[in-house]
């Protein structure tokens, strides 16, 4: 039987078998009690990995699915402040584009964001602030804390995609003043692709914009969650939910502080494992920026022709990931996110040392062991 790949990407992530487990049932009523105690479960664990007493929603989309309603509910002929870094800020920006006037601001991929160019757009009007707190495409995490104080400041709402760092890394929304912050299922959860969720503040709800979407109206999805049977509007992708909920339950069991040491200490690993090597991280980073701690970036060594190294990995029962867009080739990325842990991470570190050997880079020392040292 061919072996399932360790799939050490910035998402999806191996799910444990309980996950799996879940979703080979029979279906069940989503109109009945039981669902709704599926949904009530990943509803009350996920408000602790968000850090909010918010209400929150899970979607049966994936996490951009989740951008474009908080968008969509709370942004339509607004004047939208996004800020960009990377990939998925510049997707939440094309996203505002659809519904109000987008103003983008913007650095390099994996460079500090202009705070100063943020505040200058708030003075101006600005009303809504999006942002992705962990911008996976460049391994870098962003100052969402001084984002929502400049949010208050100006009395603009702020919009936080934590696809990447909630249940993962430390998130405080309702302490850092996130109006809606979103997570996809498949990232620091470890459960299947296809579900999203987001919470929102009771400041978001005063400012409704219309139209609104249909499928993605907000107010349909709390209405619907404030029944005597807690449910969605339409029809759930309930073996997702099933997994989402034993996602969750395992989460609880870990425990939200342990969880996030863990992943701090895996990225800490593939850090200590890159500088090792004699390698770059992406990211510039400063005292307001820090390295990603659910997927880390490295600079590809000159010579080292992306595809064919990432398929030497492959080949050896591994897949991580390249650039993205004008990235490619430039980069690769290592996740150190969800059901993973040491034995993962080591053993992706030594086909990657490996690789780097046979494509014609010699690593200046071992970073397997330098990786060792900090997980032990």
């Amino acid at each position: 039987m061919e072996k399932e790949p360790l799939l050490m990407l910035p998402g999806p992530v191996p799910m444990p078998e309980r996950v799996r487990a879940a979703m080979m049932r029979q279906a069940i009523n989503h109109r009945g009690k039981e669902f709704s105690g599926v949904y009530a479960d990943c509803v009350r664990i996920l408000k602790t990995a968000f850090g909010t007493e918010n209400d929150l929603f899970v979607i049966s989309g994936s996490g951009t699915a989740s951008m474009e309603a908080a968008v969509g509910n709370f942004g339509r002929g607004r004047k939208i402040a996004c800020l960009v870094n990377g990939k998925f800020g510049e997707r939440l920006y094309k996203i505002s584009q659809r519904y109000g006037s987008a103003i983008e601001i913007g650095s390099e991929w994996g460079t500090p964001l202009d705070l100063g160019k943020l505040e200058k757009a708030l003075s101006e009007g600005a009303e809504m602030i999006t942002l992705v707190h962990n911008e996976t495409s460049a391994g870098i995490r962003n100052p969402a804390e001084k984002v929502g104080r400049l949010a208050r400041k100006y009395d603009a709402l702020f919009v936080m995609d934590g696809i990447t760092s909630i249940a993962g890394d430390l998130v405080k929304s309702d302490a850092w003043g996130v109006d809606v912050a979103v997570v996809g299922s498949q990232k620091c959860l470890a459960a299947p692709a296809g579900l999203s969720a987001l919470s929102v503040s009771n400041r978001a709800w005063e400012r409704m914009t219309e139209p609104r979407p249909y499928y993605l109206d907000l107010a349909a999805y709390r209405k619907s969650a404030s029944a005597k049977l807690m449910e969605t509007p339409y029809t759930p992708a309930v073996p997702l939910f099933l997994a989402l909920r034993e996602a969750c339950l395992i989460l609880e069991e870990e425990g939200l502080p342990a969880r996030i040491e863990r992943h701090h200490r895996m990225a800490e690993a593939v850090r200590a494992a890159a500088k090792t090597w004699g390698l770059s991280l992406f990211p510039r980073i400063d005292s307001d920026h820090a390295y990603s701690n659910t997927a880390t970036a490295i600079r590809l060594p000159e010579g080292v022709e992306d595809a064919e190294f990432r398929a030497t990995i492959k080949n050896m029962g591994i897949e991580i990931a390249g650039g993205q867009d004008h990235l490619k080739g430039k980069i690769f990325r290592i996740g150190s996110m969800g059901a993973v842990g040491a034995p993962e991470i080591l053993a992706t570190l030594a086909a990657v040392q490996y690789a780097l050997k046979k494509h014609g880079y010699n690593p200046k020392g071992c970073g397997v062991i330098a990786a060792a040292e900090v997980l032990g």
